[in-house]
């Protein structure tokens, strides 16, 4: 059966009621279950190297920019510091990065990439090529829908603050 495409907002008075809460027609579980998707996809490659999806998702941070507090990865990961510091310690524990108290502020913690943290940047390199082809479409249109997933966390990350201040 073919999902259900969901309506544009304002055609949304224009369903019956009965339609407004098919689980086909929720944008919310279409985003959820592409991202199981993707974590099947990225599991064989990401077992190559070592890591976990969340792990790689550091791991990227960090090839980006090292030496970054734990609030900085958390920041740009979208992450709370009790989901990242188990994520960190483990990484830690395989020899890819260390995390030490930075020496100006000492309630922060520094995280930086050890030499085996950097040198499996270059075995990572194969993980974008292969999560492309396993898509099955091409990059202008992945770049789309980056953007289009980009703008749609950015308007919901709004919404949620416009609705968190209106509440205080």
């Amino acid at each position: 059966m073919e999902p259900a495409s969901p309506p544009p907002a304002q055609a949304l008075d224009d369903l019956p009621s009965s339609e407004l809460l098919l689980l086909d027609r929720q944008l919310c579980f279409a985003v959820y279950a592409a991202s199981h998707a993707f974590a099947r996809a990225y599991r064989p490659h990401l077992e190559r190297l070592g890591l976990t999806y969340p792990q790689y998702l550091v791991m990227l941070v960090l090839w980006e920019q090292d030496d970054m507090t734990v609030g900085d990865i958390g920041r740009r990961l979208f992450l709370e510091s009790s989901t990242l510091t188990p994520l960190l310690k483990r990484l830690e524990a395989a020899g890819l990065l260390h995390r030490v108290r930075d020496a100006e502020d000492e309630r922060q913690v520094r995280v930086r990439l050890t030499e085996a943290g950097r040198v499996l940047h270059d075995a990572a390199l194969a993980v974008p090529r292969a999560m492309l082809c396993a898509t099955g479409t091409d990059i202008e249109r992945l770049a789309r829908l980056h953007a289009d997933m980009v703008a749609l966390r950015a308007g919901l990350d709004a919404q949620t603050a416009r609705q968190s201040t209106a509440a205080n």
